[in-house]
């Protein structure tokens, strides 16, 4: 309530020299005029106090401004209402000067502040820590690029609501995935339906988890139950709370809920204070609440140095915002408008307000985003970011391999063509590096929301598509395609590659859709090396007894890639 007050009281700061003014000008009825205001002020005040009470309005420049104003106008109106003040008059002379200026501010002040915020763009584009990088690196042997779509999580644990304890109160609140004990799971709280349900039942049960990176984990339910929540009303509202304690900070999304090690759940909420005269974040500069829902204990953090277990201390909406301002405004509000120079516009097929989280191999969590031209009718990406979710850096990956690849509508489009009949779509693309090759990673789910595929696309080759129904499996299947490509000059990063040398003992040759692949074993080792005869022309003559060695890059399921081979006799 601290907040309310506080944001209520600087509202009638031009009220208060309105009614001095009125005050000093009746001097013949001054304890009349003395009683109006009073009585004003108590009428405004509540009604003040209400609507800041529901709206939450921060105190900033501009808000506090233009509460000022509609205050001063309401509250002037009702003193020449009450009080003896004759408008237009001689004896109202100084009266009707305040009136006037009053008025002027009122016209020029949401202009005013509309012209500023848009130079405030500027200053918000330039308080992105960023990075741009041409390449993002392969990923390693051992990684499994794909996490379970938040349709699909959304869909199982829906299915099992029945195991909450008065089910008939309760709905299921917004999915976030985060790492917790080393495990990537959705963290989704159990939130009241409506207000009758919130006044009967005063705190919710608890949450729920599922996989985020196993299709056939179950959802598991854990009692925790929370006072202060999304959908609690009036003072247990978890918004309101952090707007009791922090009103001068603007909040940035919906409050997540996250989980520490010991399973306790806490919300957390990304907060800023505005540039200058403007609304607009400082980037550079962002905080973040973590809420107890049991106490409502409000603790403010610098978004990276949040306790550990909190991934996303920078919500999703920021990351969402941070990509407007990168792509529109890198040469300021008038080029996004008419030049148009480097504009990128960020495309909205992410999971969460137009972004999609992910981990990276040291766990943690990014915004994913990919970036397309402000011209019509172009479907080709033209980079991507990824946001660090504890700290805001934006890093843009936008070298010549990401150039002028399709992008995530695009890929989603090929998944929907491939399954008319069965009405399955496109969910959650992702843009890996996959041996060197720019890759969308689709889930492929059904009308109802449940998983059926996964979908490995060449971003630069609509027609490359590998379709599986296990990521691990999916992701082999298409290494070993793209190493199969007779177009394809070089599938692996060198980093991966290790040398390779001995008797060849086994051959096979087969003739596949994109050119003939040579298979063959090496004495003393169970792996199976394949060779595109795209890469390797004389591979296809190879025969048992030839000695070989090569550069290759070793699966763990038993298989290698070959990237350069010599053959003895034939190469030399």
């Amino acid at each position: 309530m601290t907040g309310i007050l506080s944001t209520t009281i600087l509202s009638f700061i031009l009220y208060l020299i309105i009614s001095l003014f009125f005050v000093i000008n009746n001097k013949k009825h001054r304890k009349t005029t003395l009683k109006a205001v009073l009585l004003i002020f108590i009428v405004l005040f509540i009604i003040g106090a209400i609507a800041i009470y529901v709206i939450m309005l921060p105190m900033t420049i501009p808000n506090m401004t233009i509460s000022n104003i509609v205050i001063g106008i309401a509250g002037m109106v009702g003193l020449y209402t009450l009080t003896t003040s004759q408008p237009f008059t001689k004896s109202s002379k100084q009266l009707d000067t305040v009136s006037g200026v009053i008025v002027l501010l009122a016209i020029l002040a949401i202009p005013t502040f509309f012209v500023l915020g848009i130079f405030g763009l500027d200053d918000s584009y330039e308080s992105i820590p960023k990075e741009e990088i041409s390449e993002a690196k392969p990923l390693d042997k051992d990684a499994t690029p794909i996490v379970v779509s938040p349709e699909f999580a959304r869909n199982k644990v829906q299915k099992a609501m029945s195991v909450v304890p008065n089910t008939q109160f309760y709905d299921l609140g917004k999915l976030q995935v985060q790492k917790v004990n080393d495990d990537i799971v959705f963290v989704a709280p159990v939130e009241f339906t409506d207000f009758w349900r919130y006044f009967r039942g005063k705190e919710t049960e608890g949450y729920f988890t599922i996989s985020a990176t196993d299709v056939n984990a179950q959802p598991q339910f854990v009692e925790s139950k929370m006072k202060y929540t999304n959908s609690s009303f009036f003072n247990h509202n978890v918004k309101r709370t952090i707007y009791g304690a922090y009103p001068n900070y603007i909040q940035s999304g919906e409050p997540q809920l996250e989980v520490d090690e010991d399973g306790k759940p806490w919300y957390v909420q990304t907060l800023y204070k505005p540039i200058g005269l403007t609304n607009k974040p400082n980037v550079e500069k962002l905080n973040v609440a973590i809420v107890d829902p049991v106490t409502s204990d409000v603790t403010l953090y610098k978004t990276n140095e949040a306790p550990d277990f909190i991934d996303g201390s920078v919500s999703s909406e920021m990351a969402s915002d941070e990509n407007e301002y990168f792509g529109k405004y890198v040469h300021g509000w008038l080029n996004s408008i008419f030049g148009k120079r480097d504009v990128k516009i960020p495309n909205g097929s992410g999971t969460e307000s137009n972004v999609t989280p992910i981990f990276d191999e040291n766990g943690e969590m990014h915004y994913f985003t990919d970036m397309s031209s402000p011209k019509e009718n172009i479907d080709s990406a033209l980079g991507y970011t990824l946001i660090n979710a504890r700290t805001g850096e934006l890093t843009y990956y936008n070298g010549d391999k990401n150039n002028g690849i399709m992008d995530s509508k695009g890929a989603k489009e090929i998944v929907n063509k491939e399954f008319p009949e069965k009405n399955w779509t496109g969910s959650m693309p992702v843009l890996y590096n996959i041996d060197g090759d720019p890759t969308w990673v689709v889930n492929v789910l059904d009308p109802n929301g449940l998983f059926k595929h996964y979908a490995y696309i060449k971003a630069s080759d609509s027609d490359f598509v590998v379709f599986g129904d296990t990521a691990r499996q999916t992701l082999e299947a298409y290494r070993l395609a793209l190493a199969q490509d007779p177009s394809n000059v070089s599938s692996t990063g060198e980093s991966a590659l290790e040398e390779r040398s001995g008797e060849v003992e086994r051959v096979l040759v087969s003739n596949q859709n994109n050119g003939q692949v040579v298979q063959f074993l090496i004495k003393d080792d169970n792996t199976i090396y394949n060779v595109s005869s795209g890469k390797s022309p004389l591979a296809i003559f190879m025969q048992p007894g030839d000695n070989v060695s090569f550069e290759a890059n070793i699966r763990d399921n038993g298989t290698g890639i070959v990237e350069s081979i010599e053959i003895e006799g034939l190469t030399e």
